[in-house]
């Protein structure tokens, strides 16, 4: 057990100026103080969406200095300079998959005998992750895509339902935000759409947490879902109608075909030998509209739009349909391998031209605009930091009662959490040797 006098401390989140989240609410942080006796203070922010005066209220110390504080709650990585010596990291790492632009932080936690617990990685024992903004991700990022699909249309309010459409960090809820969709969907229902924006088609590649949050969002407009397999006959029946959206859900099997055609899809032996098959998600894209990328990728997975796809769409005599690629998941030049660049909230898309492959920011321009926010649920901090808060919060007692004076096999970890831990007082853990390579 740490000495009393060690404290849990929530730092202040400095990546950029959109992060105003923060891991632990006030009302989580005395609960955790009256009812264990966590010894637990929150250094000072100007940006948090909770103030200082709200911890205050709730009798939790305000510090500048965190050096005197053992384990630290973050949310985001953690400037290079500001790593001391032998302490407890919990944040976001993104280092698992080898990302090059965070080794070097990954280095400085080694050479300084740092513990990195990643939240990513605090999962059941079906590998389910248990701490996430999925949720929060897909929400935010959902408005962020029609967004974009307002700009990409380009038109006034007249031919634009979206045209008042605001980001998620100019609404001061959530809420607030959807009330403003209900709004379009009654507007779509009443005028239709634009005979060039009908069929309205929207994909969701994926079914896990990100895609049921950018589905909620989605949802609220007047819709009728579609089977991925019935996609083209539907199309091509013209049995569609002005004054809704159509909503396809790609799963595994819609998304990539084995290579060899004697051989049969089957779930886990794609995830085992993902080698085996290839994307065939080219084949919907004259169909949709938007395509909001929410899957797990890792660069074993066949990408599941090539920068060739998207130049034959281009390429074809039909002007193409596609205008938006929401990639919420987010991965420079991974799923989706036009995605080149990490945007923010004030600058949240692009528009990529596979013709000519050069990218520009000319939303009427010839080409799809791409948004590729890598930190969208910092957009709704509130709901983001409440949900968040709630999942960690049950794991603090456990994480600030472990023994991390005794060796990792002997500290007493709970199970989900030693299963996040990357780097034990400087030494890569078992499940994580296979990181050494990476530095």
């Amino acid at each position: 057990m740490l000495d009393s006098k060690c404290l849990l401390c929530i730092r202040r989140e400095d990546k950029n100026k959109w992060e105003k989240r923060t891991p632990l609410i006030p009302s989580h942080a005395i609960y955790l103080k009256n009812k264990y006796g966590v010894n637990i203070c929150v250094q000072s922010s100007k940006i948090r969406i909770f103030k200082d005066s709200e911890y205050r209220k709730n009798q939790i110390k305000l510090v500048n200095d965190i050096k005197q504080c053992s384990i630290i709650l973050a949310l985001k990585e953690i400037p290079l300079d500001l790593i001391t010596e032998n302490k407890i990291y919990l944040f976001f790492s993104h280092t698992t998959k080898g990302q090059p632009h965070n080794m070097l932080l990954l280095r400085k936690l080694k050479q300084l005998n740092c513990t990195l617990i990643d939240y990513e990685k605090i999962t059941d024992q079906k590998g389910r992750r248990l701490i996430f903004f999925g949720i929060q991700a897909g929400q935010s990022g959902m408005i962020e895509t029609l967004y974009a699909l307002r700009q990409k249309l380009n038109e006034k309010d007249d031919k634009n339902p979206f045209y008042r459409l605001k980001q998620p960090f100019e609404y001061n809820s959530l809420d607030q935000a959807k009330e403003e969709i209900k709004k379009i969907g009654t507007r779509i229902e009443e005028k239709g759409l634009n005979t060039d924006l009908t069929p309205l088609v929207c994909g969701f590649s994926g079914y896990g947490n990100t895609a049921k949050g950018a589905q909620e969002i989605f949802d609220i407009l007047p819709h009728q879902e579609i089977k991925a397999q019935n996609l083209e006959a539907f199309i091509n029946s013209q049995n569609y109608k002005n004054n809704r959206l159509y909503k396809v859900v790609f799963k595994e099997k819609d998304m990539v075909e084995p290579i060899n055609d004697t051989h049969k899809f089957r779930l886990q032996d794609y995830y085992k030998h993902p080698e085996k098959y290839q994307s065939k998600f080219s084949n919907y894209l004259p169909y949709l509209t938007i395509l909001v990328n929410c899957i797990y990728w890792e660069p074993k997975y066949p990408k599941l739009i090539r920068i060739s796809d998207l130049k034959t769409l281009f390429n074809s005599n039909q002007k193409p349909h596609l205008k938006v690629i929401g990639d919420i998941s987010f991965e420079i030049n991974g799923s989706i391998e036009c995605t080149k660049f990490s945007m923010t909230p004030d600058n949240p898309f692009y528009i990529y031209d596979p013709l000519s492959e050069k990218v520009n920011n000319e939303s009427n321009g010839r080409g799809v605009a791409v948004m590729s926010i890598d930190n969208l649920p910092a957009e709704i901090p509130y709901e983001s930091s409440v949900f968040f808060s709630k999942a960690l919060k049950p794991f603090i007692p456990g994480i600030v009662n472990a023994d991390f004076s005794h060796d990792f096999n002997n500290c007493n970890l709970p199970g989900p959490v030693k299963k996040a831990v990357i780097l034990y007082k400087g030494e890569f853990t078992a499940d994580y040797k296979y990181m050494e390579k990476f530095i």
